[in-house]
């Protein structure tokens, strides 16, 4: 099985993007897992001397076996390590939209995100409230959803990134059930399972307590369960978050559904917080990220982990070969998988570019 060819955006060059980079990049056999191809200019890693980095022209011309680098900006880029700027942001959107480029065009397998400060993301070129609505948009994709997962925990949410205010007018029975089935493919076409049960949250406190905390759950999410079930999701619920997690019940699942952001994301964290990944459920693409953000405050200190880096890194070669095996089992058995067995070949083809780089630091 040849690497496979990881686009990674460099993300915030102020915050702890490029020391998690450098660490998970110089793991020991990292490299004969994947091919990375990193997103920025080589600047971004003066302070890095030992770590080797190929400048290619772009994606296809990435060596096996070397941390290659596509430079995506041509200007010199400020940079205050610890500080949000404006530069920094300019530079990750320069970043994401050549991998994006180059991700649409077949050039890479898959993206890896390093995080970004969406305040000093610039509105011009970046007009989303996140890495998870650019993508979608940019991807051409009708639905996707914001999947956090770890080795025994995913969860998704129906909102995304939204005032608290507007969740409840934002969450309809089509909303619950789009997601659903998103979340229904992604579990049996990424993550290998053949009949997933997907448990889905309560909106309101005690789900609503029968009317008297709110009526969404039961004139909302419960609807959209039956029509969910009538589809052949194994879905239930809706369950009250607190005892849901609090009593464990999560383990039965292979996936949950949680009506917004924070409800979702508070209790992953809190079990999951450092192994965790950001991924993209619905994308015609495979797109994963670490699940921590800038974190300025520990830029310099030589502090920030790369785990969650190698899980996205990991979780990106797993799904996209889950992918693959999904789509030969439910191909045409003849010409479809064809058409698989030839594009494998004709990676592994591409996987030695004559020229391309201009050599390593």
């Amino acid at each position: 099985m040849d690497p496979l060819r990881i686009g990674i955006s460099v993300g915030d060059v102020n915050g702890i993007g490029p020391e998690v980079i450098v660490k998970a990049l110089s793991r020991r056999g990292i490299l004969d897992l994947v091919t990375p191809v990193i997103y920025a200019a080589e600047e971004v890693f003066a302070n890095y001397p030992d770590f080797p980095i190929r400048v290619v022209e772009n994606a296809e011309a990435a060596e096996e076996g070397e941390v290659n680098l596509v430079r995506s900006w041509d200007d010199e880029v400020e940079t205050a390590p610890g500080q949000p700027t404006e530069a920094g942001g300019i530079a990750a959107a320069r970043s994401l939209e050549r991998v994006v480029d180059e991700l649409k065009a077949g050039q890479l397998d898959a993206l890896v995100t390093a995080p970004i400060n969406k305040s000093v993301m610039p509105q011009a070129s970046f007009p989303y409230p996140g890495h998870t609505e650019m993508l979608t948009d940019r991807l051409e994709a009708k639905e996707s959803l914001m999947f956090l997962v770890s080795d025994d925990l995913r969860v998704g949410v129906v909102t995304n990134h939204i005032p608290v205010s507007e969740v409840a007018t934002a969450v309809t029975k089509e909303k619950i059930v789009a997601k659903l089935k998103i979340m229904d493919r992604s579990l049996r076409a990424d993550f290998g399972k053949e009949k997933p049960l997907i448990a889905v949250l309560a909106l309101n406190p005690h789900a609503g307590d029968q009317g008297r905390i709110g009526k969404e759950d039961g004139e909302t999410v419960r609807p959209a369960i039956e029509v969910a079930k009538e589809a052949g999701i194994m879905a239930f619920g809706p369950f009250p978050a607190d005892g849901f997690f609090g009593s464990g019940n999560f383990k039965k699942y292979d996936g949950v559904l949680a009506m917004y952001h924070d409800q979702g994301l508070i209790p992953f964290k809190a079990l999951s917080f450092g192994k965790g990944v950001n991924f993209t459920a619905g994308l015609p693409a495979i797109r994963t990220s670490p699940d921590h953000g800038t974190a300025y405050d520990l830029v310099g200190q030589d502090k920030a982990s790369p785990d969650s880096l190698l899980a996205a890194l990991f979780l990106a070669r797993e799904t996209y070969l889950n992918r693959e095996r999904y789509e030969e089992d439910t191909a045409n058995p003849l010409e479809d998988r064809m058409h698989l067995v030839y594009k494998r070949k004709s990676r592994s083809s591409k996987s030695k570019p004559k020229g391309g780089g201009r050599g390593k630091r």
